[in-house]
């Protein structure tokens, strides 16, 4: 059994009514991947916008594995001290990781939010030293195209990030560097600037399940035009 957890922020958890980009992810595999999988993680609830607390359970459909450990407003700096533990106890395999906009926007600089990817990666191979990982880079959002000296914090922190990546990635336990849909438009693929709507998640998706597809021939090419326009929606 192939244990994955989904590690982000609020584009991560998601709000009440919507599917997520896990949702989305966990339907792909389950036609490309051909083995026994889940999604682990210690939280399963989504936020809650009318009292702004991860106390949801109403995804558009719940009829998946819903485990992760994603929160509103967390970053590295959060789920740092918190990754060892919840590998250990949910004994996970992949971390597929989506943070770093909430530590840039509130808490560290380019820098120091770099610090913390490695304290996690650190933390994470003790907990289980063979643990695979696929980092996603901050992506386009209504901030960066707004704020300068926020954008330049965006830019030199995903080159830290790529660097990160390449400098601790090891056969025993890899680190993917995974690409962010070229198409991804904060116009059409979020609805507030940010937040995925439905082709956001499916875009998503695609930037985790094709970064496994290239580099360790886990589960298949994600068809993003396909499923926005088919079943998947």
């Amino acid at each position: 059994m192939l244990r994955l957890m989904p590690v982000g922020d609020s584009m991560t958890i998601g709000s009440a009514g919507e599917h997520t980009w896990r949702y989305r992810l966990w339907q792909h595999l389950c036609g490309a991947y051909g083995r026994p999988f889940t999604f682990v993680g210690p939280r399963e609830t989504l936020r809650d916008p009318a009292t702004d607390e991860p106390t949801s359970y109403a995804y558009a459909d719940p009829d998946f594995p819903r485990a992760h450990l994603a929160g509103w407003g967390e970053g590295w700096c959060h789920m740092a001290p918190l990754i060892g533990e919840a590998v250990r106890t949910c004994r996970a395999d992949v971390l597929l990781v989506s943070l770093g906009l909430i530590d840039l926007g509130f808490y560290t600089n380019a820098e120091q939010t770099a610090a913390n990817v490695r304290t996690f990666v650190d933390e994470a191979r003790a907990a289980r030293p063979g643990i695979r990982m696929v980092l996603l880079p901050v992506i386009p959002n209504i901030r960066a195209q707004q704020d300068a000296p926020f954008a330049a914090q965006v830019t030199e922190f995903n080159e830290r990030l790529a660097k990160t990546a390449a400098d601790l990635d090891t056969p025993a336990s890899p680190v993917l560097l995974a690409n962010p849909a070229p198409s991804y438009d904060i116009h059409a693929d979020t609805y507030d600037g940010t937040h995925p709507n439905a082709s956001g998640e499916h875009k998503l998706a695609a930037s985790f399940a094709d970064a496994m597809w290239q580099s360790w021939g886990l589960g298949g090419p994600y068809e993003v035009r396909d499923r926005i326009g088919g079943r998947g929606r």
